[in-house]
């Protein structure tokens, strides 16, 4: 069997589809997967290091906001897309997939709009409370359309080809083990804080976070990993040491670019501070991860708020706007909430009770099914 995975742009977008492929090369005999993924994207690093093989194309994002600047942006980024359309024909014909599987980022589109095109059973998952634009383009294209939420189907031309199937997480995040990834990340027993902010990394969060890791190293009351994105790696260390905080002599405070461990990273924490992207907001669920959500403001209609709303309503998170931080409320919720172990263990226990384990194996059935039901397998 044959099964084809498009995606790319952010890990909110590639990790889903290493689950579900990782589920299927585990279960099916004879499995034979590709990634179809954009050049320079963090594809680029994260597929082949789950041992699967990456076809890339040329393709970059649309900007979403208006400006001079979006207009030259965008049309190239339309002609890329288009370019893209016969590479991608080929790379099909060559694989000659069973099924296309295509969950979000803009190489997405290409690959999704030729496979249909081809007759070829393709679905898409969309992680978000609302459909992105290539979602938006493709859903009346693909046989099933799988969501994240409950009640979204109003969104999509052929609400009845939508499944509900929650967000896949990788099992990593469900088996890593607290007390040994402490130890391989060389913290002890006091509370930890973990805080990620995009795999690119924003630069006014982490900017409110070097005031956090500056009273953090003062305090040393709790213990915080800070991720600071790729373009945030590039000044914030310098940053803190303007700020006279000497990472040398604190111990507890780490600071790395990007988690390629983060069910690891995950696991260690009592409370984690992020954005509010489906699949991160996924995988604090399954692993009853008690968080402050502060949802990114520079996404396409907003969808992180609302992403982050519809979590918060289990009781297991607090959301935070952006717009209403500043670094003194930053410090003063995460030092409050690590103070107090039974909210945090309630918190726990409301995501835990709210999460969906088997979205994986639901999507799995799907793929397995649409496979079956074509003839091609």
């Amino acid at each position: 069997m044959k099964v084809m995975f498009t995606c790319g742009g952010t890990a909110g977008h590639i990790n889903p589809a290493l689950a579900v492929a990782g589920m299927l090369r585990g279960r099916v005999k004879d499995m034979d997967i590709l990634f179809v993924g954009a050049e320079g994207g963090m594809e680029t690093k994260l597929v082949p290091r789950e041992g699967f093989e990456l076809r890339t194309i040329k393709a970059q994002n649309l900007k979403h906001k208006l400006s001079i600047e979006a207009i030259p942006w965008n049309i190239k980024s339309v002609s890329l897309m288009l370019g893209a359309l016969p590479a991608v024909k080929k790379i099909i014909r060559d694989f000659a997939p069973d099924v296309v599987v295509g969950t979000g980022g803009y190489a997405c589109f290409p690959a999704i709009y030729e496979a249909t095109g081809m007759g070829i059973p393709s679905l898409i998952h969309e992680s978000n409370a609302i459909p992105g634009v290539t979602t938006k383009l493709l859903a009346g294209r693909v046989d099933k359309m799988l969501v994240s939420f409950e009640g979204v189907e109003k969104h999509y031309p052929r609400p009845e080809r939508v499944v509900v199937t929650g967000m896949p997480v990788r099992s990593a995040f469900m088996l890593a083990d607290r007390d040994k990834s402490r130890l391989s990340l060389g913290l002890d027993s006091r509370p930890v804080a973990l805080s990620f902010f995009g795999s690119l990394g924003a630069r006014d969060m982490n900017k409110k976070m070097a005031e956090v890791i500056k009273a953090a190293a003062a305090s040393r009351e709790f213990q915080l990993v800070h991720v600071t994105g790729k373009f945030g790696w590039e000044w914030m260390p310098g940053l803190l040491r303007e700020m006279g905080v000497d990472l040398d002599e604190c111990p507890h405070i780490r600071l790395m670019e990007y988690a390629y461990e983060m069910p690891e990273a995950m696991a260690a924490a009592d409370l984690v501070l992020c954005r509010a992207g489906a699949s991160t907001l996924s995988e604090l669920s399954v692993t009853g991860k008690p968080a402050i959500l502060i949802p990114s403001p520079n996404v396409a209609a907003d969808h992180q708020t609302k992403n982050a709303r519809k979590l918060e309503e289990t009781g297991g998170v607090e959301v935070l706007p952006e717009s209403e931080l500043n670094d003194e409320v930053l410090i003063n919720k995460i030092a409050s909430l690590l103070r107090n172990p039974g909210k945090l263990d309630k918190m726990s226990r409301a995501l835990l009770d709210s999460a969906i384990f088997d979205s994986a194996d639901r999507i799995y059935e799907i793929i397995l099914n649409l496979a079956v039901r074509s003839g091609r397998h």
